[in-house]
């Protein structure tokens, strides 16, 4: 054999393991990348965009507010996620709600809840919000409400149990569903 040709298959052979090995160095690159911009769940929730992106319904409302709630007693949030968890869920109270809880107490009630959740090894294991059909809707003093039921399973140091709770939400002036209130539902007179 030529010694060109010796010469020109061995710089054919190098480019080619060169050109794997630089494909097998993007390619791990990228899946790096990719971790890295894995989002937590509560990250996920915060990334909606509330101003273009604000639930319609009301189910969807409160759809979303058991997404925060979830966020914040069954995962591992930082100091700031469960602030900005906190006032999150705020966005989603009606006028009156905000005026009744003043933020800064509002955020240290909730830290102190979720501080006390988990303490007592209690989680939400489900989440179940009544279909849109069994909303109960009607019109009292000019404003317009909506009732709906919300079933949470709760797992308290190995005990599952039910709590039922109302969610009482009124239409604003820019015809969005906002909280104004809940309770259990065995405290609920619904006639």
């Amino acid at each position: 054999m030529k010694k060109s040709t010796v010469k020109v298959t061995i710089i054919f052979v190098v480019l080619i393991v060169g050109m794997i090995g630089y494909f097998a160095y993007l390619s791990g690159k990228a899946r790096d990348t990719a971790k890295e911009a894995s989002m937590t769940a509560a990250q996920l929730v915060l990334s909606r965009d509330m101003k273009n992106d604000y639930p319609p319904t009301v189910k969807e409302v409160i759809k979303y507010y058991t997404e925060i709630q979830r966020c914040l007693y069954n995962e591992e949030c930082t100091d700031e996620e469960v602030e900005q968890l906190g006032l999150r869920m705020r966005e989603l109270y009606d006028e009156e709600l905000l005026e009744n809880n003043e933020e800064s107490n509002n955020l240290l009630q909730l830290r102190t809840d979720v501080a006390t959740f988990r303490s007592e090894e209690s989680k939400i294991n489900g989440i179940s919000v009544a279909s849109s059909v069994n909303v109960d809707t009607f019109t009292e003093d000019g404003y317009e409400f909506s009732r709906i039921q919300c079933t949470y399973t709760m797992l308290e140091k190995g005990k599952s149990s039910l709590v039922n709770t109302v969610y009482l939400l009124r239409k604003d002036e820019n015809r969005r569903w906002k909280i104004y209130g809940w309770d259990l539902a065995q405290n609920v007179n619904l006639e």
